[in-house]
């Protein structure tokens, strides 16, 4: 048996782009951080960054993230872009083996279309949980369908990389810990091709991203504690939606609350309640307030309960909406650049430097791509599922589609009825419908078996 010209140039043209791929795409990948001149902030990254020095919990700020953070800040936090950027690209090409469509021409173009039309680079240049949200989504996967398709190395990372992932944000956590549920849901009637082994090692990454999570609160801050906060995003969500108001001036005349002064002051927004100048402040913040939230949260679920699920689903319909790239890095972070200085002053010149700091960084002219490539995006995945079902095909490629489709759905849930709509919560995931949309596209380009057959 002897090997055609032609497959001798077929294995050549290959070899082009796989060296291509290795060569540029990581890159590629954090190309927005190389044009600003040093890794993207967000209004976030300073209370993720300060867990470290400051040895006490802060309201969803990840202690685990935190200590991502802090073991890069002798690099300048590129060796945190680089972990973000080499970890995309193998879950990208990881997922596409698995499906059998790994060809590298098919890697190099969808990883290229992703970066041009997506805010995957974005969140890689990024120093934010969000990056992690979607690629775990791809890492459970993995290790639920890949199972007999990957090696034990592989399958250790990905256990690894999502409970890791898990750790970094609650919203994370929640969304995988749904999709866990699903699958076993599922497990009775889709035996064969839901392995059960492998819904056991996703699942078990809950338990071990929890645990990270706990065992470093008490590292950094003695106790044995889950992140706090969750009472308080929430409450601040029911007050934007005029619930709050209406608890207050129907218990304020017989209850003795905190708040029953500010009733008739209270912001229109929870982003101004939480984190501008507001009672909140007065009445001492997290510490202050807490205890009076949680109650107040409860309570109103109890006496409201049609206003609270009506708000729930519209929070979660306009969380769907909401996939605008860029939220939180265009304005002014005072807290993040306060941090910086504090703790790691090493890096104040070069983070000063970049062209974030000087009010360079505009999303207006990107969003005119990533809105609607996202909207179309989510459109063709609830079709392409809609057409496998229809036709009772359930190929890995159609799992796929049900898992990043019930993610959206789950991360909109959480994120839009406990913190309320934001582009950055969307943004963060809905990539991924881009990724699975381009996959059908994908097969009409190349072929591996065509290019190493043999005669």
């Amino acid at each position: 048996m002897s090997i055609t010209t032609d497959q001798l140039r077929a294995r050549a043209a290959d070899t082009f782009w796989l060296r291509l791929a290795a060569a540029t795409l990581p890159l590629l990948m954090i190309a927005p951080a190389f044009w600003n001149g040093y890794p993207l902030l967000q209004w976030d990254t300073g209370g993720y960054l300060a867990r470290w020095y400051e040895g006490y919990l802060v309201p969803s700020r990840s202690t685990v993230f935190g200590v991502y953070l802090h073991y890069g800040e002798n690099f300048g936090f590129w060796i945190n872009l680089a972990v973000q950027s080499l970890a995309t690209l193998w879950l990208l090409q990881l997922t596409l083996r698995v499906l059998g469509l790994m060809q590298t021409f098919r890697f190099v173009a969808i990883s290229l279309l992703l970066m041009l039309s997506t805010a995957l680079p974005w969140l890689a240049s990024m120093l934010l949980t969000d990056i992690f949200a979607g690629l775990s989504i791809l890492s459970l996967f993995l290790l639920v369908v890949g199972a007999g398709r990957i090696s034990v190395l592989e399958k250790i990372s990905l256990f690894v990389f999502t409970a890791f992932a898990a750790a970094t944000h609650s919203g994370t956590l929640g969304v995988l810990l749904g999709l866990c549920a699903v699958g076993w849901m599922a497990w009775p009637f889709l035996k064969q091709r839901l392995p059960i082994a492998g819904l056991a090692q996703a699942s078990l990454t809950i338990v071990a991203g929890a645990l990270m999570l706990v065992s470093a609160n008490h590292a950094l801050s003695g106790k044995w504690a889950w992140t706090p906060g969750g009472y308080g995003v929430a409450f601040g969500r029911m007050m934007q939606d005029g619930i709050v108001a209406r608890f207050l001036n129907d218990h304020c005349p017989r209850e003795d609350f905190k708040l029953c002064p500010y009733r008739n002051e209270l912001p229109a927004t929870a982003d101004e309640f939480l984190w501008g100048k507001s009672m909140f402040n007065t009445l001492g913040r997290f510490d202050g307030l807490n205890e009076e939230m949680g109650n107040i949260v409860v309570q109103s679920l109890a006496d409201y309960p049609a206003w609270q699920a009506g708000a729930a689903l519209r929070a979660m319909g306009q969380q769907l909406l909401h996939v605008a790239t860029g939220e939180g890095t265009t304005v002014w972070i005072p807290h993040t650049y306060g941090i910086i200085e504090r703790y790691i002053p090493a890096q104040v010149t070069p983070m000063r430097a970049a062209r974030q700091q000087h009010w360079e960084l505009n999303f207006d002219a990107v969003n005119r791509l990533h809105v609607p490539v996202a909207l179309i995006s989510m459109l063709g995945l609830v079709t392409l599922l809609a057409y496998s079902l229809a036709n009772r095909r359930l190929d890995d490629l159609t799992l796929l589609a049900a898992t990043v489709t019930l993610a959206l759905l789950g991360n909109a849930f959480i994120c839009g009825v406990i913190s309320g709509p934001h582009d950055r919560y969307g943004a963060r995931m809905v990539w991924l419908a881009t990724f699975v949309v381009l996959m059908p596209l994908a097969r009409r380009f190349g072929d591996d078996n065509k290019a190493t057959k043999l005669e």
